[in-house]
């Protein structure tokens, strides 16, 4: 690998400092224009033209979505305050209450799908603060809007269709479509093609309304979960402790070892006993680097990431799901580290790049790739190698470019923001 010299400073201080907006700017005539292509594309598909017409002609422009698209928190925020707000003590008792309140329905959803209660309860409490806010956006408009935006155009126009199908099917239409600004509806924020796939009706009214109706929410959610591969009798995974000296290269999703294994290796549960001598398969993640809390994780935790593709969302639901079912508080807390920009990961991104550790496309997100090129740098330097942008480290690459500027007093005030 290269080491880091002069010209990559420029590159991380331009890309650092950032210039424009990330936001896009569709003009009427362009969006315009993109839904006219959109109704083309759902004729072809072969939904009623009068489905067509009347709902894709009534969508509007919503810039508001491009920028929540632009900021989700699953890129921005810190671990410590991701986990912090969504599992809280309101929420555990809160949750424990309505454990209790509709345990009869649940158990019986473990018996038919294998999905255990506190599950169900934790996706709920994270995706609708228990249903008390399904979403006030026309789902619609969002879809047509992030349709036409080049980020993940294909995948919002498979979601509009999808939804202009339960229009088909009277589910609902443009005028009762409510949502998330991202298209997800109902209590457990089913994005159009979950609904279409995976609703259930439970209740034996002749139609799955995720809405109003807790049996066809809890029930879809089960029957997801289940045709995601939900294995039975198994946690998600849990919180452990990792000896000194242990190699963070081998921390990831990417690298998968029998429980036995890590066992080898030293790893032990909070309680300091070593981990069963199983060959379960088994991940070891270190969201906020090796100051924080270390998980291995199952099986189940990759289910958990298949309704949403973030670690931080799918540690979030097994520590809630912990926390409702009785289970304690993380032994180690997340580090309060500072909160990095979209613009600040992609000026790290184009510094790694031009440094010659491959961070994959500068896209403002600290994916797995960059984790990696992050790492390869940290090695380099001598530093714990752990992938993890750090106040230390963060530091340590102002001191490469002393000219870089520090978060300024907005951004401060939003990390230590509740």
């Amino acid at each position: 690998m290269k080491s880091w010299n002069c010209c990559v400073r420029g590159v991380l201080l331009a890309g650092l400092l950032g210039s424009g907006s990330l936001w896009a700017q569709t003009p009427d005539a362009e969006f315009g224009r993109c839904v006219d292509d959109l109704k083309q594309r759902a004729l072809q598909e072969s939904i009623a033209p009068q489905v067509v017409e009347s709902q894709l002609g009534a969508v509007q422009y919503v810039a508001r979505v491009i920028e929540l698209d632009r900021r989700q928190p699953e890129f921005t925020e810190t671990f410590h305050n991701y986990l912090g707000q969504r599992v809280n003590d309101q929420r555990i008792t809160r949750g424990r209450q309505l454990l209790k309140t509709h345990y009869p329905l649940l158990q019986q959803l473990t018996r038919q799908y294998g999905i255990p209660p506190q599950y169900i309860v934790a996706f709920w409490g994270l995706e609708t603060n228990f249903g008390s806010y399904l979403g006030k956006m026309n789902v619609l408009d969002s879809l047509a809007t992030l349709a036409c935006d080049p980020r993940r155009s294909e995948f919002f126009t498979l979601e509009l269709m999808e939804a202009l199908r339960l229009v088909e099917a009277g589910v609902a239409d443009h005028g009762t479509m409510l949502g998330s600004w991202a298209g997800a509806m109902g209590n457990m924020q089913f994005m159009p093609s979950a609904y279409r796939r995976f609703a259930v009706d439970a209740d034996g009214d002749n139609k799955a309304d995720l809405w109003n109706s807790l049996p066809d929410a809890f029930t879809s959610a089960a029957h997801f979960l289940n045709q995601l591969g939900w294995q039975r009798d198994v946690r998600w995974g849990r919180e452990v402790r990792l000896p000194q000296g242990f190699d963070y290269a081998l921390a990831g999703r990417d690298v998968r070892k029998p429980l036995a294994e890590w066992r080898k290796l030293g790893i032990r549960d909070v309680h300091g006993n070593r981990l069963p001598s199983l060959q379960l398969p088994a991940s070891v993640i270190i969201p906020s680097g090796h100051k924080g809390p270390a998980f291995v994780v199952y099986h189940n935790f990759d289910v958990i990431m298949g309704w949403n593709r973030s670690e931080y969302y799918a540690l979030a639901v097994g520590h809630l799901a912990d926390r409702v079912n009785g289970g304690v508080a993380l032994e180690t807390t997340p580090p309060d580290d500072e909160r990095l920009t979209l613009e600040t990961v992609k000026g790290i991104q184009e510094a790694l790049n031009a440094a010659g550790y491959d961070a994959g496309v500068a896209d403002g997100i600290f994916g797995t790739r960059t984790k990696r090129a992050l790492r390869d740098l940290q090695q380099a330097k001598g530093w714990v190698a752990d992938g993890y942008p750090s106040d230390e480290v963060m530091t340590q690459l102002r001191l490469l470019a002393p000219a870089v500027a520090e978060p300024d007093e907005s951004t401060r005030q939003l990390e230590k923001t509740p």
